[in-house]
């Protein structure tokens, strides 16, 4: 007896490496999940939600760089995966998502008629086809397997009519493998751009997310050519906070003082980043006056007034041809790295009556092993995290750069999946956790035991800033809280209530060690609202007459 599409289609996935495919599982694709049932080396990971399972996704290809595997029905679940992928292709995560798309014969099968859901995702994906033919499904997804990381890594999305995973597959058309991604040319670029490094009086480095896999080369060339590292927004772990070159992560809230040595930079390497609004301090810098060299396969062409350079090649290699051919230099530590020391300390908190943000994070990075993978959220906490954290290992944060809401959780998930003996730590917002907290229970049903570390402070705080400050009071900001300890246990999961600051240590160190889910109800303080803005300021701030 023959293969069918769905077998042949999960040969591929197995030849490709891919490990898990995420779906919250539908009759659309019955014969996909039973051909994966018998395959032991790709894992079906049934979420509770699409969006969820469209976050795990995302989360595995940022952390591994290598695709995982999206499946959706129509309609309202292709829907729900719109800001997981709109991640993806932000972030530049590989990933490839599996459609259903209308039956080939909907007479045969029965099928209501239904519009084909493929054409929402055009803008947010690299690249988005369609099978006409159940032939054509292995051939593209393998084809999409190779585009997913080829040139600017990002979402390829596939629509599969739902009637072809069980067709016999015609074993005459021999399915092409997976090629490896291309790793462009450097020819003389390396020894162009070590060029204007020596003559520059002021070189600096901004390192993004697809730098992560030449940390070690990239300190190496930090070390001998003196070059201070800024980490782009939500990238804070491809290179080490602790180095003696760091200058400063470009994220929310950074006094001038740590941008001291981009200020006063003459040529800026961007290395494997975009240069998004917020890593270029709305859109800041680099200045027209500044060199800016851009490192990375499919970086797009930025719109810039002043000399740019682009090299179309991976950044491992491009590091090692410029760490041999650049001429190697001293210089002090710059101010900035000075000024990054004194922005990461956390203040003295013992006069505040309720639990500070700012405890939860020291007491979670005093405990947590030093690789912990730590995911999170949009939201005031998040600058808590981001300030005080201290990333020093590789591949330790998952965040989403576009403030996507609720992908914490999700992506804690995922993490534990992909790398099970490193702890995982989601740090979330209590909006952020009812938003696809429930996938705790997928992580209690997959035994992945996460701590997820809720900041519940009963407030939406950014709007309650812009209220404060714009009117002077707050409307419809507050929300009740929810005892998600209660909540957690009901899904299977530890669930732990913090009030009292003194508690969070040891709770923490007990959680840390169980070998299930725990969920860690932190009720902080509402007036804290950054960690240099207490609310209770900007309210009994004066304010022009009117307002």
């Amino acid at each position: 007896m023959g293969t069918t599409v769905a077998q042949t289609a999960v040969r591929v996935l197995n030849e490709a490496r891919v490990r898990r495919v995420y779906a919250v599982v539908g009759e659309s694709f019955l014969e996909l999940l039973d051909a994966l049932r018998r395959e032991r080396d790709v894992t079906l990971v049934s979420a509770r939600h699409d969006s969820g399972a469209a976050f795990m996704a995302e989360a595995e290809g940022k952390l591994t760089e290598r695709p995982a595997v999206l499946l959706s029905s129509r309609g309202p679940s292709a829907a729900a995966l719109v800001m997981g992928v709109q991640t993806a292709y932000q972030d530049e995560t590989p990933m490839v998502v599996l459609l259903e798309t209308p039956a080939l014969d909907p007479v045969l099968t029965g099928e209501v008629p239904a519009s084909d859901s493929t054409g929402m995702f055009e803008s947010i994906a690299k690249w988005v086809v369609r099978a006409d033919d159940p032939d054509d499904v292995p051939h593209l997804l393998a084809e999409g397997l190779a585009r997913c990381r080829e040139g600017r890594p990002g979402p390829v999305v596939i629509g599969v009519p739902s009637d072809a995973w069980g067709v016999p597959y015609d074993s005459a058309k021999p399915v092409a493998k997976v090629r490896p991604p291309a790793t462009g040319t450097l020819g003389r670029s390396a020894e162009a751009v070590a060029g204007l490094v020596d003559e520059a009086r002021y070189p600096v480095v901004i390192v993004g997310g697809r730098a992560r896999s030449a940390r070690d080369e990239l300190i190496a060339v930090a070390d001998e050519l003196a070059l201070p590292v800024y980490n782009a927004f939500r990238r804070q772990d491809a290179f080490p906070e602790n180095h003696a070159r760091y200058a400063g992560h470009l994220g929310l809230g950074i006094p001038a003082r740590q941008l001291d040595a981009l200020e006063r930079a003459d040529l800026v390497l961007a290395l494997g980043t975009q240069l998004d609004e917020v890593t270029t301090q709305g859109f800041r810098y680099p200045t027209p006056q500044q060199t800016l060299v851009l490192v990375g396969t499919g970086i797009d062409e930025q719109r810039r007034r002043g000399l740019t350079f682009r090299v179309d090649t991976e950044v491992e290699p491009f590091l090692k041809e410029l760490r041999a051919i650049a001429s190697p230099r001293t210089r002090r530590a710059s101010a900035a790295n000075a000024a990054v020391h004194t922005f990461m300390t956390p203040p003295n908190t013992s006069n505040n009556t309720r639990v500070h943000p700012v405890d939860v994070v020291r007491a979670l990075r005093k405990l947590a092993p030093e690789d912990t993978i730590v995911t999170s959220d949009a939201g005031n906490f998040a600058q808590f995290m981001h300030r005080y954290w201290c990333f020093t290992a590789p591949r330790s944060q998952l965040g989403p750069s576009n403030a996507a809401m609720g992908y914490a959780v999700p992506a804690a998930v995922a993490a534990k999946l992909a790398e099970p003996r490193r702890a995982v730590v989601a740090m979330v917002g209590d909006a952020g956790t009812l938003m696809t907290g429930q996938e705790i229970e997928t992580a209690v049903r997959y035994r992945a035991p996460v701590m997820v570390v809720v900041f519940q402070n009963g407030l939406h705080g950014p709007l309650a800033m812009h209220q404060a400050r714009t009117h002077g009071r707050l409307s419809g900001v507050t929300i009740p809280l929810t005892d998600f300890a209660s909540w957690a246990r009901g899904l299977g999961a530890a669930g732990y209530t913090v009030d009292d600051r003194e508690r969070l240590e040891p709770i923490i160190a007990s959680a840390l060690v169980r070998q299930r889910p725990c969920v860690i109800d932190v009720r902080t303080d509402p007036d804290v609202v950054t960690p240099d803005v207490r609310l209770s300021t900007l309210l009994g701030a004066p304010r022009p007459s009117g307002t």
